[in-house]
């Protein structure tokens, strides 16, 4: 049983239905290793695509998805030779949908659906290149292929992975149940053994990996797990903060959030560790505040330490 979400599983398709459009029947090979399926997988979504279409629904309003002597076909239905009418929102919002999908594994850079976007950006008077920005994350291909591999056969990862929060490196087998992209970084979800429970990593995090012989089968439905879901125990800071670091309650877990004067903002984050904790609060420098530290006194002080600490090594050189 695959372990692929339906997000995922819509946007792969989203990638390789115009792929397989453009190349007039390629092998079923060819389609399987460039997006990373098993024959089954195809045949699978084959088989959904075959289903969709626009109102009324009638069989020439569907896709015509066809798989015959070892090739695949992809022939889109009347409604996309029709021209849309688009206001500048919907179509900026084509182009940078467009744009996350040319950054899936894939993809054709040069494809149709490039083409067809930068054609709708050059109406709007932009590059999709330089005023879209879409990152997937800096994860190394060979560990990035190594984790979708094994996800996909179901495989045991070793793994060599560097804990942010904590500062450390740990060896730890998993069992990996999905590969997922989520806030701008690939993360790999799966039963860790180290701890046994089931956690999520980030791929580019990952220093190593090997997939071993030991096949395991993932659960029906997978659990959902949260990148980072703090424990009702765990310490809390609260911070004041300029108007400029609000960026803070998009990018970390925030319990509580309250407007302050001028736009400053009052937060309440949960600590997972205090070497997090300490990158933070060195990061923002002079635009956060320690206001009350909850179920850890030792962390009050922890922004001018962390500070000093870097300034002596500094210093020494």
């Amino acid at each position: 049983m695959s372990a692929l979400r339906a997000a995922d599983r819509m946007r792969r398709l989203l990638a390789l239905l115009p792929w397989v459009a453009a190349h007039e029947g390629p092998t079923v090979e060819e389609v399987c290793e460039r997006f990373g399926l098993s024959t089954d997988e195809l045949l699978r979504d084959v088989e959904l695509v075959s289903m969709v279409g626009v109102p009324p629904y009638t069989p020439g309003d569907l896709f015509d998805v066809v798989v015959e002597e070892g090739r695949v076909w992809v022939h889109l239905s009347p409604s996309f030779d029709r021209s849309f009418r688009l206001t500048p929102e919907e179509a900026l919002g084509l182009v940078a949908a467009g744009t996350t999908l040319l950054a899936l594994p894939g993809a054709d850079p040069d494809g149709a659906l490039a083409r067809g976007l930068a054609k709708v950006a050059a109406t709007l008077g932009i590059h999709p290149e330089e005023a879209i920005d879409v990152r997937l994350g800096t994860a190394s291909p060979p560990v990035l292929a190594r984790v979708q591999d094994a996800t996909e056969r179901h495989r045991r990862l070793r793994i060599t992975y560097y804990a942010h929060g904590r500062d450390e490196r740990t060896e730890r087998e998993v069992d990996p149940y999905r590969v997922y992209v989520e806030h701008g970084h690939w993360y790999v979800a799966g039963f860790d053994h180290l701890r046994g429970a089931d956690r999520v990593f980030r791929v580019d995090r990952i220093l190593d990996a090997t997939v071993l012989d030991e096949h395991f089968e993932p659960p029906d439905p997978v659990p959902p797990v949260e990148v980072f879901e703090a424990a009702v125990d765990d310490p809390r800071v609260v911070l004041d903060l300029a108007p400029e670091a609000s960026w803070v309650v998009e990018a970390y877990a925030v319990d509580e959030v309250a407007p302050g004067p001028d736009g400053a903002l009052r937060v309440t984050l949960p600590v997972s560790a205090r070497p997090w904790l300490e990158r933070v609060l060195l990061q923002l420098g002079p635009r956060a505040r320690v206001v009350e530290v909850r179920g850890d006194d030792s962390l009050a002080r922890c922004g001018p330490e962390a500070a000093a600490r870097l300034l002596a090594r500094y210093s020494d050189r």
